[in-house]
């Protein structure tokens, strides 16, 4: 037991308490909130256990209340389909969350305790908030926003089939810029401020941009595995485009 993740699914469940105390929080969302949290206690606990003995670090105690707020977003969007969507709540939970995403980073370099491990909480948790989002956006615009979340999953499936797509990726600004567009167009979206053809054109807008970031970047990854006769280089999937 790590107290760090400790503390983050304690942190879940007091979030869900005052959902359910401000907002009526009803149990949709309360157990798809419990699950969130549970399976990122779950899955961080293991591996900081596995690969990681350092101390947690300032940078991950802020990815790890940005997963807490995620976990909030996600219970307010599974309980959406069952009551009234909780606007407010869940435009205000995403905008923390995203601007964190911004600090993270910032004080992962600033404090030198940057880390693979770290990276990859960092991505998850953002995967996972487009993913959600993703969801209570296409209950007004369509199915087709769906790609939007699963598209990364899709990657990270599509190389265990094929293992060249692990290979790491050059640092590219328009990578990280495409997936920070992401998360702003479906908030954008999700509080339903623009009129829908506007919101449709956004959003597919944002679509067509990841599919170009990665189709880039697949290239990118299929020209490695040929010039390299065939061996790609394997440190694990580094994508950051959502």
């Amino acid at each position: 037991m790590r107290w760090e993740t400790a503390a983050g699914l304690g942190a879940q469940w007091l979030l869900l308490l005052l959902l359910s105390t401000e907002t009526g929080l009803g149990p949709a969302g309360w157990l798809t909130g419990a699950v969130v949290g549970i399976a990122m206690w779950a899955v961080l606990t293991r591996a900081l256990h596995r690969s990681w003995a350092r101390p947690f670090g300032p940078a991950n105690h802020v990815t790890l209340a940005r997963a807490t707020l995620v976990g909030g977003v996600a219970a307010l969007v599974a309980d959406s389909f069952v009551n009234p969507p909780r606007i407010p709540a869940l435009v205000a939970l995403t905008t923390v969350a995203l601007i964190l995403d911004a600090v993270d980073g910032q004080v992962a370099r600033r404090t030198g305790t940057m880390s693979e491990l770290g990276a990859r909480f960092d991505m998850e948790v953002d995967a996972f908030l487009i993913l959600v989002l993703s969801v209570f956006v296409a209950a007004s615009l369509g199915t087709w926003v769906l790609l939007i979340g699963a598209m990364r999953y899709a990657f990270v499936a599509a190389a265990r089939v094929l293992p060249w797509l692990n290979g790491s990726l050059p640092p590219s600004m328009a990578r990280k810029t495409v997936a920070a567009l992401q998360g702003i167009v479906l908030l954008t979206a999700s509080a339903g401020i623009l009129p829908p053809v506007t919101e449709m054109a956004m959003v597919l807008a944002a679509l067509a941009l990841l599919i170009w970031s990665f189709a880039r970047d697949i290239g990118w990854l299929w020209d490695v595995e040929m010039s390299d006769g065939g061996i790609a280089v394997t440190r694990g999937a580094t994508h950051e485009s959502v």
